[in-house]
């Protein structure tokens, strides 16, 4: 029997393949979907149907896929070197994009490390916050301060800051301790904004007036809790953070992962408060979506800690085979150069506009819990019960049915629980939006309602 050229490549796929946040008994008991191509905001599988990529591939994708700008950046550096080290020698586009980063992050931040992911991102600013206490005498200062439901990656130390049981619990032996604040996540306590604002800044600071002789740094995502369900912080709750932390000599630690390069609006969630963290983690779109380049960005005064003669060992021993590599930087330079030429980040802002008037057709609907939304991040909470809040049980996989039903109707996503999350590519269009958010609305309703 001769198998179709999907067929063949679904049962390589079962067989071989272990996906990410995947639980492979049920994956390999359904239809593999498998990508061919990518044209624009849409993506193509090997059978030639064509989907929305409505969260951007996993909330990176800034100008839409094969885009002839970033494609052309990546040839001709490939004609040029595809890579040579950052240990001990530079290439150019890793120097003129530090530059470039430099040029448009909070102020302060002078100093670009590269590293090849968010998690290893975080990781290098978490050894970063705990060397620069060392170096300068401080060596008690080893603790960390992170926020419930918080999500900074998958290696170990990124683990340790990370909050969400689910994900984490498991290897808590393994890691270090942090203290956990409370994130400001209105709905689910009392929906009172300023009151659960409140509580966050007392939790931080009472920690902070009791023990931040132990205390090397606080990591924060800025504005928008990411896995934790798109939760949107109060207006002023950043802001209020970071003076708690200059106050008490407790570094900033922005994840800017999730929320920098214009998806909140601005360049990056910080911007939205005049807030400058004193290290920023950035990754996602960084590239545009194309290749895997993250950066860790430092203040000089934390670099300045690590700046001494060579025998007193004050070196920051980190790095990774591929950091700084030059094709990753040449496209990173040439989606940043895009994002400029197409007023992006101000395009963002009215594309938000459209799509929080479009979603108000679920405003009222009877298992909409709240809609959350800041740029375009949205998240859409299902609840069983609207007047009650009562969530919908782990067991009736409510956001996985409906992501499967937006699937069926054109349009890929991937919930997070029972939060819908809709994170187009910045470069979608009206008519782009109008037609995904017409898929996500049908999804809901029709998966929680039984039809429209």
């Amino acid at each position: 029997m001769v198998l179709t050229d999907y067929e063949r490549l679904a049962a390589l796929n079962k067989d071989h393949l272990w996906h990410p946040f995947t639980q492979m008994k049920d994956y390999i008991n359904a239809d593999p979907l498998i990508i061919e191509r990518g044209e624009g905001i849409r993506l193509y599988d090997v059978q030639g149907r064509a989907y929305w990529d409505g969260f951007s591939s996993v909330w990176l994708n800034v100008h839409g896929h094969n885009v002839p700008e970033l494609n052309q950046a990546i040839t001709d550096q490939l004609g040029r070197v595809a890579h040579s080290t950052l240990l001990g020698m530079a290439n150019i586009p890793a120097i003129e994009l530090a530059a470039k980063l430099v040029g448009i992050s909070p102020k302060g931040l002078n100093k670009v490390f590269y590293s090849d992911s968010g998690a290893t991102a975080v990781e290098i600013a978490i050894k970063m916050a705990f060397q620069y206490w060392h170096n300068q005498g401080a060596s008690g200062k080893t603790r960390f301060i992170t926020m419930n439901q918080a999500y900074h990656g998958d290696t170990l130390g990124a683990v340790s800051v990370g909050a969400i049981p689910l994900y984490h619990e498991v290897f808590r032996p393994m890691l270090f301790p942090s203290h956990v604040i409370p994130y400001p996540y209105a709905y689910r306590h009392g929906g009172d904004e300023l009151k659960v604002m409140e509580d966050t800044l007392t939790a931080l600071r009472k920690l902070l007036e009791t023990r931040s002789d132990e205390i090397a740094a606080l990591i924060v995502e800025p504005i928008v809790q990411g896995a934790g369900g798109i939760v949107v912080m109060p207006p002023g709750c950043l802001r209020e953070m970071s003076v708690l932390c200059r106050q008490h000599g407790v570094l900033l630690i922005a994840d800017e992962v999730a929320t920098g390069f214009g998806r909140t609006g601005s360049m990056f969630a910080c911007d939205l408060e005049g807030v400058s963290p004193d290290l920023m983690v950035i990754g996602k779109g960084l590239t545009g979506g194309y290749l895997p380049v993250a950066a860790t960005l430092a203040t000089d005064e934390i670099y300045n800690a690590f700046y001494a003669n060579y025998q007193e060992q004050k070196t920051f021993f980190h790095g990774h085979s591929y950091t700084g590599n030059p094709l990753g930087c040449a496209v990173a330079l040439a989606s940043l150069k895009l994002m400029e030429e197409r007023n992006m980040v101000e395009g963002v802002r009215v594309k938000a506009a459209f799509v929080e008037r479009k979603l108000t057709a679920l405003k009222d609907r009877p298992h909409v819990g709240e809609i959350r939304q800041k740029g375009l991040m949205i998240g859409i909470e299902l609840v069983r019960d609207k007047a009650s809040r009562e969530p919908y049980d782990w067991s009736e996989r409510i956001g996985v049915r409906t992501s499967q039903r937006a699937r069926a109707l054109g349009m890929l996503t991937r919930p997070l629980g029972n939060v819908i999350v809709f994170i187009p590519p910045l470069a979608s269009n009206e008519a782009e939006l109008d037609a995904m958010t017409d898929i996500l609305i049908e999804s809901i309703i029709s998966v929680t309602e039984g039809g429209s």
